[in-house]
């Protein structure tokens, strides 16, 4: 399934759930507005933010009435600043209000993922370094939070455990050795990356010599890195792992690896804090 097809088909899903849980057998307090009473609003963000989750927010007020109206003032990815327009709405008031809750809890957790991202990247945007997120995302929202980490200035790495190869020690050891599980990873799916995780020099040595084409290096010393940026070349690319902050993110990046990974991008996220008002 191509790329957009399967955002799409997750993003439909995800809504639906979200509004299931949320609605339930049906919105009794937006019972007490008539039914066919017309209404705008509009959502502000009350702090800064990188904005992300647009077409989340779009689906939800499909899912809930198609009639309802969106004008957008912002665009995934742009930086807002508190009291910001983010969208206006125009629509039937009990859809807007059942509404509210789900779409802003998209919008808001995107958001979040996105300025994590975007704080990061600036630290690191005068090397050449790339940021990566991690699997360890909130269970459900694997593609919109690789979407938003995108929003953000970062970039994916593998989507989940079917679309490249990660060899870690317990899969070297079940397989013999490093050059074993490279070679049967050639074997098994020969179009699709192959990344090995090694732990000290003679490891990286190993994953050199199997031919891997990227190479994580996981929780290595900063000098150990710098030795294995000069060892590597351009033989491979080069990935550093393993506990990653803020406080040392930048030392890393400046000894010349090609990717950093971070989970913290996506599992510690915290949620972004808007608003919607109705018009009077």
């Amino acid at each position: 399934m191509k790329y957009d097809d399967l955002m799409h088909q997750s993003r439909v899903q995800a809504v639906a759930q979200s509004l299931q849980e949320d609605i339930g057998s049906g919105d009794i307090t937006a019972q007490l507005i008539p039914a066919d009473r017309i209404s705008q609003g509009h959502v502000i963000t009350r702090e800064g933010a990188v904005i992300a989750g647009s077409a989340w927010v779009d689906e939800v007020f499909l899912q809930v009435d198609p009639t309802v109206t969106l004008n957008w003032q912002t665009r995934d990815g742009e930086a807002v600043h508190p009291g910001q327009i983010l969208f206006t709405m125009t629509g039937n008031a009990r859809s807007l209000l059942t509404a509210e809750r789900s779409a802003l809890n998209w919008l808001q957790a995107l958001s979040g993922t996105a300025t994590v991202c975007a704080d990061y990247a600036a630290m690191v945007a005068h090397t050449g370094v790339k940021l990566l997120d991690t699997r360890k995302t909130i269970p459900g929202l694997r593609l919109a939070q690789k979407y938003a980490v995108t929003c953000g200035g970062c970039h994916n790495h593998r989507f989940g455990l079917w679309d490249a190869f990660l060899i870690k020690e317990n899969h070297i050891a079940a397989c013999g050795s490093i050059a074993n599980a490279v070679a049967e990873a050639r074997r098994i799916a020969p179009d699709r990356p192959v990344e090995v995780e090694t732990e000290n020099r003679d490891e990286l040595e190993q994953a050199l010599e199997a031919g891997a084409d990227i190479i994580m290096l996981d929780e290595f010393s900063l000098e150990g890195m710098r030795e294995a940026v000069h060892l590597t070349g351009s033989a491979a690319k080069l990935e550093a792992s393993g506990g990653i902050s803020e406080r040392t993110l930048v030392a890393i990046a400046e000894t010349g690896v090609d990717y950093i990974s971070i989970g913290a991008l996506t599992k510690d996220i915290r949620a972004i804090d808007l608003s919607m008002r109705l018009d009077s």
